[in-house]
């Protein structure tokens, strides 16, 4: 059975600015895993960003919106990895913050 996680990280930018920094983020991480049997795929709908990652069988969803004070994570997780999702609220909200802290 899948477990939904929500995060909410504010922030102080536009946002557009905001979803230029998501998306260039989105980007590092493709890179960095590319060829290492991890499919991700992301798709912008307006101020949603609707994800999903697969590896080893096991596949996660979510979406992403950015509101003008805060970004929304929602994620979809199975039920194994769901048995961490305090720890992958935590990175999730960090990696977040990280991204729209940067200058």
């Amino acid at each position: 059975m899948a477990e939904k996680i929500t995060v909410n990280v504010p922030h102080k930018l536009t946002r557009e600015t905001a979803k230029d920094r998501i998306e260039s983020g989105f980007s590092k991480v493709q890179e960095q895993i590319a060829g290492k049997s991890v499919e991700i795929q992301q798709n912008w709908q307006g101020d949603n960003l609707l994800f999903s990652a697969g590896a080893m069988g096991q596949k996660i969803t979510g979406k992403l919106t950015v509101f003008d004070d805060k970004v929304l994570i929602e994620v979809d997780l199975p039920w194994i990895l769901a048995k961490l999702s305090g720890g992958i609220q935590d990175k999730l909200k960090k990696g977040t913050q990280l991204l729209l802290d940067k200058k």
